[in-house]
């Protein structure tokens, strides 16, 4: 009897430890982001490489205890290829009821390739609205976004058939044309589908067009080149050739635009806002922060001694630095970061 007792306890004990970390999982909602390459993860890291998709800055901005970013979105991708290639299937079997997915196409739509291309008004929009209809019967909550702006100041646009090829060409590849101060659309309707699809379906949107041409009109013709891959020969380690890339963002844009729509998904979505963190300076070995090493980034927060600096710090173990006795510095720990012993 006394055995059949400790028995009973052990599967109590079990079933409550097994209820807690269901728990404990249950409560981080999941943001799912499919797209292409303004917002995909981007490899290079820990040899310097500076290109970023916003997409993979969005976590720094939001509490990952509370909100994961899951970024599924691919260099080239178009709304037809992702779900072609079976990558829409990896983000249906993960969802859970409850979770977000941020919905963003239309760069590689626009391209000529058959196995990317879609229209405009047609099927373009069917594709973006399956993935709406699609999220919602797995319990997910759709939020469909337009495509961001190329940095396109020349009054005729350049001809681009892949933005993918300017990841090969160096500064001396550019555009030799000369540009003005209006930023002109490259995009067409394919910046106005997301925004009729989403009316149709009652569905969340997020005009990332407007918000990132505001931006760059807003920076002007020499500024806005400060947010992209966009470097004379010399000027970067990681680009000696250089590089005239307009459409893709360097470490400083995708930051600049993941807090942008960090606070357009708030605004959206109130219930994130609770969750919504910011800091001065983020660090994260995965490249997703400003830096991928703590001393850097503390070298700058000491720079500016004058002003309170936060740095956060996503996930690892990392050596805790000495500060000057008045260094303003404060260091905020997430995603499990923890500091050696």
């Amino acid at each position: 009897m006394l055995n059949a007792m400790r028995y009973l306890k052990y599967i109590v004990l079990s079933a409550l430890l097994l209820l807690v970390a269901t728990a404990s999982r249950d409560h981080v909602t999941t943001v799912f982001i499919i797209g292409d390459s303004t917002a995909a993860n981007k490899g290079g890291i820990a040899e310097g490489k500076q290109e970023r998709g916003w997409g993979m800055a969005l976590q720094c901005y939001f509490d990952p205890d509370y909100v994961h970013v899951d970024n599924h979105a691919v260099n080239g991708r178009s709304s037809l290829s992702f779900f072609n290639e079976g990558r829409w299937q990896k983000v249906l079997d993960r969802m859970k009821p409850g979770d977000y997915v941020i919905i963003q196409f239309g760069h590689n739509d626009e391209k000529p390739r058959a196995d990317r291309h879609t229209d405009p008004g047609s099927t373009f929009d069917y594709m973006l609205a399956r993935y709406v209809r699609e999220t919602r019967e797995h319990g997910g909550i759709p939020v469909l976004m337009n495509c961001v702006v190329r940095r396109n100041f020349f009054v005729n646009a350049p001809e681009n058939d892949d933005d993918e090829k300017l990841r090969t060409q160096t500064f001396k590849d550019g555009v030799k044309m000369v540009e003005g101060d209006t930023l002109i659309d490259t995009h067409g309707l394919y910046r106005v589908a997301p925004r009729d699809v989403a009316q149709r379906m009652n569905c969340l949107f997020v005009d990332a067009n407007q918000l990132t041409h505001d931006l760059e009109q807003g920076l002007g013709t020499e500024a806005s080149k400060k947010l992209h891959m966009w470097y004379k020969p010399g000027e970067e380690p990681s680009e000696p050739k250089g590089k005239q890339d307009n459409t893709h963002y360097n470490v400083y844009g995708a930051h600049v635009v993941a807090r942008l729509l960090a606070d357009a998904l708030c605004q959206e979505i109130p219930l994130l806002t609770k969750y919504r963190v910011e800091a001065d300076i983020t660090v994260d070995r995965q490249g997703r922060g400003d830096f991928i090493d703590l001393e850097p980034a503390v070298q700058k927060a000491l720079a500016a001694s004058k002003k309170e600096t936060t740095i956060q710090i996503l996930g690892g173990k990392w050596q805790k630095p000495q500060l000057p006795k008045k260094a303003k510095v404060t260091f905020v720990l997430r995603e499990g970061a923890t500091w050696e012993e």
